[in-house]
Parts: C-alpha cells; sequence; structure tokens
C-alpha cells in the first residue's frame, strides 16, 4: 500500500551514475540506459546530464559524446530534455573552485555557449557561471535571450553582484553551502548574499556530507521549501559501491561512509547521492513532510527550468511515482 503519489523527481544537476561518467567522451547509448535506468529505480523520471569544466576542445567532445549516448539511448528521449553546463565561468580561487580544474576557467563567453550548444539534439537549459567574473551581467543577459535558466556557484560574488545577476535573470544557486571555503568575510560573504537573495532559490545536496542535517534546516528555514530544491550533484559513484573511478578526468574514491572525494585529497567531488536517499533524509532530519520532500525533487526542480523548457517549446511529462510507508520509490499504476 502507497504511503504516497506524487511527480517523478527530477535531478538538476548529475554527472554521472551507476558506474556511468557523463563526462566522459567515450560514453555510449547502452551505457547511459544503465544510468537512466537505475536514476528510474530511484523514482527519477527526468534529469539534466551535467558537464563541467572543461578546456574549450574537451568541452566539444563531451557533449557531442553526451548527446549522441542520449540520442541513441532507450531511456533518453523520455528521461532528458536537455543538459547542464555548471562552468567553465567559475571563480578559480582556493576554496571556490573545487575540483573544477582552475586552468579551464575563463570569463563568461556567450559564444562558448553557442558552440557547445551548435548540432547538439537538445539543448543546454541551465548555466552555472560565477557572477563576479567580467562581463557576468551582459552573459546572463545574453543567456536569457537565449530561453537559459541560470544558476550561480564556485563563487564569491557578493550582494552588488548577485543582485545585478538576478536582475539579468538568474534564479538558481546551484548547490548553496558548497564551492565555498571555509573560512568567508562574516557579514559581507556570497552565502549571505545568496540567502537574502529572495529571487534566488536555493538548491541543496541533502547527503550529509555537504551538510550537516541541521544546516539544511536552517537554509530551509531561511529559503523556505517552496524556494528549496533538493539535487544530487551526484557523479558515477552513486549507486555503485565503495571503490575508485574516474571522473571526467580525475581519480575519485567513493568512501565506505558514501562521500566522493579525490583519490589524493579529503575535499569533496560530486556526491554518491541518489534523489531518493535525498527525499528519504529531508524527511528522516524533520526538515519537511514526504509531499514537501518530493515536491522539492520534483514540481520545484521543473518549475525552475519552465521558462526554458517554454523557449524550446518542451513539454515534461513526469510521470507517477508512489512511495511505501518505508519511503521506497516506486512506479505508479
Amino acid at each position: 500500500m502507497s504511503a504516497f503519489v506524487g511527480d517523478g523527481l527530477f535531478d538538476l544537476q548529475v554527472n554521472g551514475y551507476a558506474g556511468v561518467d557523463f563526462n566522459d567522451p567515450s560514453i555510449g547509448p547502452a551505457a547511459m540506459d544503465i544510468a537512466l535506468e537505475a536514476m528510474r529505480a530511484a523514482g527519477v523520471t527526468g534529469c539534466l546530464p551535467t558537464i563541467i569544466t572543461a578546456h574549450e576542445g574537451e568541452l566539444v567532445e563531451r557533449f557531442r559524446a553526451l548527446d549522441a549516448a542520449v540520442t541513441g539511448s532507450r531511456l533518453g528521449a523520455e528521461m532528458v530534455p536537455g543538459y547542464h553546463l555548471e562552468g567553465p565561468f567559475l571563480n578559480p580561487d582556493d576554496g571556490y573552485r573545487g575540483v573544477h580544474p582552475a586552468a579551464a576557467m575563463g570569463d563568461p563567453d556567450i559564444a562558448l555557449v553557442d558552440t557547445l550548444e551548435a548540432g547538439l539534439s537538445r539543448p543546454i537549459l541551465l548555466v552555472t557561471f560565477a557572477p563576479e567574473r567580467a562581463g557576468a551581467a551582459a552573459f546572463a543577459r545574453a543567456l536569457a535571450q537565449r530561453g537559459k535558466a541560470m544558476g550561480m556557484a564556485h563563487s564569491a560574488a557578493g550582494f552588488a553582484d548577485v543582485r545585478a545577476a538576478a536582475d539579468a535573470g538568474l534564479t538558481l544557486s546551484t548547490h548553496l553551502g558548497n564551492g565555498l571555503p571555509q573560512t568567508l568575510p562574516k557579514l559581507e560573504n556570497t552565502f549571505l548574499a545568496q540567502l537574502a537573495e529572495k529571487r534566488l532559490t536555493a538548491c541543496v545536496i541533502a547527503d550529509g556530507h555537504h551538510m550537516s542535517p541541521d544546516a539544511l534546516s536552517a537554509i530551509v528555514a531561511l529559503k523556505g521549501t517552496s524556494r528549496t530544491i533538493l539535487v544530487t550533484d551526484a557523479v558515477l559513484a552513486a549507486a555503485a559501491p565503495a571503490g575508485h573511478y574516474r571522473f571526467a578526468g580525475m581519480d575519485v574514491k567513493r568512501t565506505d561512509a558514501g562521500a566522493v572525494v579525490p583519490a589524493e585529497g579529503a575535499n569533496l567531488a560530486g556526491s554518491a547521492l541518489t534523489l531518493d536517499d535525498a527525499v528519504r533524509n529531508v524527511v528522516r532530519w524533520g526538515v519537511a513532510d514526504l509531499p514537501t520532500a518530493v515536491a522539492m525533487a520534483a514540481a520545484q526542480p521543473r518549475a525552475a527550468l519552465q521558462v526554458a523548457l517554454d523557449h524550446h517549446s518542451i513539454r515534461l511529462d513526469p510521470g507517477r511515482v508512489a512511495w511505501s510507508d518505508a519511503l521506497e520509490p516506486s512506479p505508479a499504476a
């Protein structure tokens, strides 16, 4: 018997899954179906495969390979309306860049986005950048003209830059609270600036590694459940055993505790979170009840993309997912 039936989940930020790296230029349709099938088992009916910072030639190669894999896969047409570009227009400073390669970063360049998107079967629907980079406001306006949704991350943008980007169409904090140094100025910092900007919805990684239950509760209390979206930022170590993996050309490992870190280092390198686990965590940590948690991972991410979806005349069928008393998802009859 189902405790609740709701829309299928939608992940705005997923770099890989079930042993499949979406940033691997050798990815093929069969591998894509392995990843998408595993995501469906977690209640996910739609997602934006995400390509992270790399040099232009690498980005072109990765997008072409990913698009061919999605187009040739059995589930791609049903589950993948487009893509998420996270970078390379990010802050390269220590603490902000995370595992994104600083040498491949640069100022926002709309021509690069156009180049990456040219010839793809489906659009780049979401672009994440750092609003403090030179030309960011004009870049945001150009993205808006092209019907892109926009997020910010790996950024030191203060109040003025966040406000200017929001004026130009920025609506998301891509993974609020992450891609930040351990120490920030006490008041003039990007975390507070993003919390205070009412036009920004906070995407959060509710895995207990990127933030504690208490920190997540605080963000949700300040933003509100309707302005919070659950994402995974998963890499190929999600829905996969502990061990060593290669993500976007980097050696990473999934620890026994479920964190993903560089093979040589302790910083986080994406997550091994599944989106149904994110829903369960939010419920079990007392942050929200099940219908609200499902909305944070289903209706709200789709709503965040609505402008981009409308621009490209894309209509999504979320499907229906039943949740058991044990908070396990399954396709609704």
